[in-house]
């Protein structure tokens, strides 16, 4: 036997980023992947990973290495660098685990993932190839899992945390806690990125985003990623984050549901990043996604890396509510600790859309005051915006390009807003009959089937076609493009341009 465990890193199916994927996509390091790896070698088993994505492999070269080897389990961990991302890599994880049964590969197939933990009994309905699955993040449940003598349904039945098949009827066991902050350290102890393919040195098969880089192609790699807490303690409905933790057994989790926050302690977060030092990598992500929330957390973290000898050759970037830096201070250490661009959820340009989606619990700041503040402590924005919200119109759309255009932000995303597996959106749209997907690649933002949701007032197609139009009028407006010249030079907005000359094509739009 080569491992107890094969992790499998799914690769992306052919199209989800359409020709973006060739240079401007990043590849992202599978965080989840690394962490359960690593979990797992703190107990005892053996592991192994396979980043099908990294490596660009297709289904007959990622069979051809599963198959030339011997485990106890393999393990496909589905989840990815967007929010979308774990419904998405479905796509190409079902394909490899269609394949694996067909040439009757007898080793067990299990599935972890935000699509999942989202709708276990529909996923298991869906995809035979799927022997069972976890229902929350997984830790527990792997773990008693690979402590069996064997894996088969005789021996899963007293699991909790999977869902199974025994004797053709799918089974959900009871659901399995997840880690507490005060275990977070000892039961999830760090990352195994020594298991990860590389070329000439560690991570240097994974790319930041471009603009991560300041749009200079030469820093993007190696790229690291990086968890300081999981989870959120908001719950918008357009967001899934948090069905992670995921604590019952209903057909259709909704992740607003399951708010909550854990935390690693300050002493184990700057040990990751002295590894990452250490390893020569630099561009790092940090995943949180309120990083920026909790002074008691990001502060001290933020100071003991401005103490590092390698603080000054950081290029990080994190997550942040627009209504949780409104503090100059506390933006000057942010910073110091190396964090040179902060990604705002600014979301809607229309007051009351915002408001909706967010539950209330987003503070009604100055937006205007908030930018300059983040770009007076020599902090870039990443700002996103989402249309197609519930409530949104024609002039409440525009009103939000209007508004990125007069913020004018070094970084700009926008997206149409989705109906996430595991969003409150997801379920109000099934409740009211509204069009999903058909395909798990349908939940891409970039792909040629996406299908957004529509509103009151707006289909599909008005929405991504604003959308679409809206992403090529604000990279090429002449005061991005002299933004983006003074601050990384020509280099910078040549990339853009040549990023510009690709086309996306939509199914809904033709």
């Amino acid at each position: 036997m080569s491992a107890d465990l094969l992790i499998v890193n799914p690769g992306n199916a052919n199209g989800i980023y359409q020709s973006l994927s060739n240079k401007f996509a990043a590849i992202e390091p599978p965080t989840w992947a690394l962490l359960l790896a690593e979990s797992v070698r703190s107990r005892g088993y053996s592991v192994e990973i396979l980043d099908v994505n990294a490596e660009r492999l297709d289904i007959p070269e990622a069979t051809k290495r599963i198959t030339s080897e011997k485990y106890k389990l393999i393990c496909f961990v589905v989840y990815g660098q967007n929010v979308n991302a774990g419904t998405v890599s479905m796509s190409g994880a079902t394909q490899l685990s269609k394949e694996l049964k067909n040439i009757k590969y007898e080793v067990p197939i299990s599935f972890i993932g935000s699509y999942i933990q989202a709708l276990p009994k529909k996923a298991m309905e869906d995809e035979e190839s799927i022997d069972f699955a976890f229902t929350n993040e997984g830790v527990y449940a792997l773990w008693n899992v690979l402590n069996l003598p064997e894996i088969n349904s005789r021996n899963l039945g007293d699991v909790k945390g999977i869902i199974y098949r025994d004797k053709g009827k799918i089974v959900m066991n009871p659901p399995e806690k997840i880690v507490p902050t005060e275990r977070m350290d000892k039961d999830l102890p760090g990352y195994a990125w020594d298991l990860l393919p590389f070329k000439n040195k560690p991570l240097d098969m994974y790319r930041s985003p471009l603009w991560h880089s300041g749009y200079d192609e030469s820093l993007r790699t190696p790229y690291a990623a990086i968890q300081t807490s999981l989870g959120c303690n908001f719950g918008c409905s357009f967001c899934m984050i948090n069905i992670i933790n995921r604590n019952d057994n209903e057909e259709i989790g909704i992740a607003s549901n399951y708010k909550g926050m854990r935390f690693w302690s300050t002493e184990f977060n700057l040990k990751q990043f002295d590894i990452l030092n250490s390893l020569g990598v630099s561009t790092i992500k940090i995943v949180d996604e309120m990083f920026l929330l909790y002074k008691k957390h990001y502060l001290p973290l933020c100071k003991g890396l401005a103490q590092k000898n390698y603080s000054d050759d950081l290029i990080l970037w994190s997550y942040s509510r627009i209504d949780t830096v409104t503090n100059p201070e506390f933006l000057k250490i942010v910073r110091s600790a190396g964090i040179r661009w902060l990604c705002l959820g600014i979301e809607s340009g229309d007051k009351n859309v915002r408001l909706e989606v967010s539950k209330g619990k987003f503070e009604d700041v100055d937006i205007y005051k908030v930018i300059e503040q983040v770009h007076k402590a020599g902090i870039d924005v990443m700002a996103n915006y989402i249309v197609g919200l519930p409530g949104d119109t024609k002039d409440s759309m525009q009103k939000t390009m209007d508004l990125s255009i007069e913020l004018m932000t070094a970084g700009w995303n926008m997206y149409a807003a989705m109906a996430l597996p595991g969003s409150e959106l997801y379920s109000r749209a099934i409740s009211n009959g509204i069009e999903l997907p058909k395909d798990y690649t349908g939940y891409s933002f970039h792909s040629v089937d996406t299908l957004p949701l529509p509103t009151d007032s707006l289909s599909p197609a008005e929405i991504l076609k604003f959308r679409d139009e809206a992403f090529v009028s604000y990279h090429s407006n002449s005061k991005f493009i002299d933004l983006i010249s003074s601050k990384f030079g020509n280099t910078a907005v040549e990339s853009i341009k040549d990023m510009l000359t690709i086309s996306l094509k939509r199914n809904i739009l033709e």
